[in-house]
This record gives structure tokens, sequence and C-alpha cells, in this order.
């Protein structure tokens, strides 16, 4: 991989869940993620924020994304705890999911800054898709109004355990793109620049709606 996309332990990290939920059990799903699994996951040592999204269109519902350190924070005590002693709520959600992905990654930031009201995710399984990205994007973002940063997640095989949900028969460990943007026709338009420069595939592209940003500094100074 080219040494603009970061793969060893002192990167950056973020836990990505991506999944469906049967509609009678979505109440109870959204429920558990704001009630107790957000908070919970916010609050282990070396978190730094936790962020859901919801897709607009067809397709795999429910993004989850994690922000820690660095990738090492999920080898250690805290977060083997939390993962193997699951509460009961999280085992029956976990249990209640489907078309799962669960995926450790690596965090390469490749320009610009901020949280956006939607995310474009953009699977880039070939590494001449992720090169030419690292060349283009600054003009991406320069270009593209609405654009507020570009990062590239990189899967760690290692940490990344399955769900039991996942078909680890047909199981692809890609690298993601995450574009930060301030509306979907901004979306829209960098996916269209995307499919156009790096011959992207329209059923790799995915665009999400920010349903909640938990920060895990503002977490802790509540309980202070």
């Amino acid at each position: 991989m080219s040494a603009t996309f970061r793969t060893d332990r002192d990167a950056p990290g973020e836990l990505f869940i991506w999944t469906d939920i049967a509609p009678e059990h979505e109440q109870d799903f959204n429920q558990w993620y704001e009630r107790e699994h957000m908070a919970e996951r916010a609050a282990i040592p070396g978190f730094q924020w936790s962020r859901r999204y919801v897709r607009q269109g067809a397709g795999r519902k429910y993004l989850a994304l994690y922000r820690t350190e660095s990738l090492r924070v999920f080898g250690t005590a805290e977060y083997k705890k939390a993962f193997e002693q699951q509460t009961d709520w999280s085992n029956t959600n976990f249990a209640r999911m489907s078309n799962t992905q669960r995926r450790v990654m690596a965090v390469s930031l490749l320009g610009g800054a901020g949280t956006g009201a939607v995310v474009l995710l953009v699977r880039l399984p070939e590494l001449a898709q992720r090169e030419a990205l690292a060349r283009q994007c600054a003009a991406y973002l320069e270009q593209t109004d609405g654009l507020l940063a570009l990062r590239v997640l990189t899967p760690d095989p290692e940490l990344s355990t399955p769900l039991p949900s996942e078909d680890v028969q047909q199981r692809s460990l890609d690298p993601y793109l995450v574009a930060d943007l301030t509306t979907l026709n901004a979306a829209r338009t960098l996916a269209a620049r995307l499919q156009q420069d790096l011959g992207v595939a329209t059923n790799d592209v995915s665009e999400f709606s920010l349903l909640w940003d938990l920060q895990s500094r503002d977490l802790n100074a509540g309980r202070s």
C-alpha cells in the first residue's frame, strides 16, 4: 500500500459497524444505541468520539463509527473487557443485527477538518483508486462546495473480529473513503467526480445522514 495510507498500530483508529436491523426491532435497536451503547463505548479510555448515521436510500441502513487515539486502544484491558463482557441489551441487539460489517480501521487523514451533516462512504478495493485519491484530494477539497474533510479507513485483519451476523465466507476487508459534507447535493457532486476520476462503481457509494455525534470529552465533563 502507498505510504500515504497508514496501517501501523500507532495510527488513529476507528471501530466501524455497518448493519441492518429488522423493522420490528428497530425502535429497541435505536434506543439501545441512544441510552447505552454510544456512551458506553465513548467512555472507554482512549476513545475520542462515537457517531451514528442512517443511510439515505436502499441498502444496509445503519453506520456507527468510533474514533480512538490509536489502534493500540483495541488491545487494552478496558476495551477487551467491554468487548468480551457485553450487557444483556447489547447481546440481544447483536443477535438481531443482519448483514453486518465490523471492522477495526487505521485512519489516514487526507485533508480538511470538521464533522458534516452528511457522510459519503465509498468502498475503494483497488490500490490504484486509493493512490489516485491521494493525488487528487486537495483538488476535491478546493473544488467541491460543501466538502469538509476526507479520510481513508484501512481494516486491520487481526483486530477486525466479525460479529455473529456477518457471513465470513463472503467477507472482504476493503478500505473505505469517508467524506464529511454539509449536504446531500454536495455528496452527490463528489460521488460523481469519484466515479469519473477513479472508476468507483455506483454500488460502492453510500450516502448517510448524521444522527448523533458524542464526544468523549463532553461525556466525561458531564460526569465530573
